[in-house]
């Protein structure tokens, strides 16, 4: 796991080039779950996985909430299973009930 947010000052947005670094530091050759929190890393994301050199290969964007989700994929990628089980963890994550 590898944090991208913000700027390369500290400030508030999305970088492209963090995400790419964060991308690349944790590819591991079976493909990278993303998860974004807000508008602009979302489009971000979509932009570099438009980009032939963007993202590793197999990245994929995983619609799933940001905590929750991110919990969930690491917790199922590090039991060693593959993206597909990965994202669908990070995706149910939507069914989480808190009451």
């Amino acid at each position: 796991m590898a944090a991208a947010g913000g700027l390369p000052g500290g400030g508030l947005g999305t970088s492209a080039d963090l995400v790419v670094r964060a991308a690349r530091e944790v590819d591991g050759g079976a493909g990278v779950a993303v998860l974004a929190d807000l508008g602009s890393a979302v489009l971000t994301v979509k932009a570099l996985l438009a980009e032939e050199d963007g993202l590793p290969a197999g990245t994929r964007l995983v619609d799933a909430p940001f905590v929750e989700g991110a919990v969930a994929a690491l917790v199922t990628a590090s039991a060693g299973a593959d993206l597909d089980a990965v994202a669908a963890a990070a995706a149910e994550a939507y069914q989480y009930r808190k009451e």
